[in-house]
């Protein structure tokens, strides 16, 4: 059985300094540039793999050299690329990314981006899935209306899902749909600033309120504050996030998304469910880019017995 990431695919263009401010009609200098395998979807692949999932991916890039790019990474990293779609009408997306060690800014050409559809997704390739998970909810224009009855699909195979939302950047936010969603989704893992967002409200406390009935596992990414998770019939948790120093954080919560999706596949639930996240995530930020340092279950036990939470 295999985990299935239906997706996007870009590189990511990485600037990284401590002032990456651009000023008109000015030259700056910057300490590094990378380009490196970029989008929530296959970097949450890539960390799925490395962890020892056998991780099959589903998507649409161009017939460039982006897309062979692309290709090339993920089988270098353990994932499956056999439905991959190479389209030549189509320009591989990009992101640029301005990475500082406090935070990061993102700016997207979607290209190939919003372009995977339901035809796409091989009914065979489903049955054959564990789990099923995608990321940048509002990005993928062309599957928005389809994800509800293909996870319901999943969910009567007694597969699980999972999704990942990233940021609005339209900011329509879509509450009503990733309200249905919810319902046949076990792990829904946005960041607690695209949950407010979504939900319109000011703090986690009220959007647990709001959640419908039906929803599962709800894990929220915190940054450098922890995690917290919303579980039915119990009381919420958070934990505390590792106390360490980012390289650089882009890809963290994709690789938190791995380590949730890897630890729950395996039994894990409640807190230690959420500190295992929590150590994929922490480890991603000691390389540059998405893929630049990819949990492994060796690294997260290592991790977890020797770096303390942040008090």
């Amino acid at each position: 059985m295999s985990v299935v990431v239906l997706g996007e695919l870009n590189v990511d263009i990485i600037i990284s300094g401590n002032d990456l401010m651009p000023e008109w009609n000015r030259e700056k200098l910057i300490d590094s540039f990378d380009i490196v395998l970029g989008s929530s979807s296959a970097i949450t692949a890539c960390a799925l793999a490395g962890l020892g999932q056998d991780v099959r991916f589903v998507s649409v890039v161009g017939d460039d050299d982006f897309g062979r790019f692309c290709i090339r990474e993920l089988e270098r990293m353990g994932v499956d690329t056999a439905h991959v779609k190479r389209d030549p009408g189509l320009k591989t997306g990009v992101t640029m990314s301005f990475s500082t060690p406090s935070d990061r800014g993102l700016m997207t050409y979607p290209g190939s981006i919003p372009m995977l559809q339901p035809q796409d997704v091989p009914d065979t390739l489903l049955k054959q899935a564990a789990h099923v998970h995608f990321g940048s909810y509002f990005l993928q224009d062309s599957m928005r209306d389809h994800w509800k009855p293909l996870f319901e699909t999943v969910r009567s195979q007694e597969s699980s899902t999972s999704f990942d939302t990233g940021w609005d950047v339209r900011q329509q936010w879509h509450r009503a749909s990733i309200h249905a969603l919810l319902g046949a989704t076990d792990l829904f893992i946005p960041s607690e600033e695209e949950l407010l967002h979504i939900y319109g409200a000011a703090t986690l406390e009220a959007v647990w309120e709001l959640l419908p009935p039906d929803a599962q596992l709800v894990a929220v990414k915190r940054g450098a504050a922890g995690a917290a998770l919303f579980q039915p019939g119990a009381a919420p948790l958070s934990v505390k996030a590792y106390d360490i120093v980012p390289v650089d954080t882009t890809g963290a919560g994709d690789a938190f998304n791995a380590g949730l999706i890897h630890a729950y596949l395996g039994g894990q639930r409640g807190e230690a469910l959420l500190r295992y996240a929590c150590a994929c995530g922490a480890i991603a930020t000691q390389g540059v880019g998405g893929t630049g340092r990819l949990p492994t279950a060796e690294a997260v036990e290592r991790l977890q017995t020797s770096v303390a939470l942040r008090s």
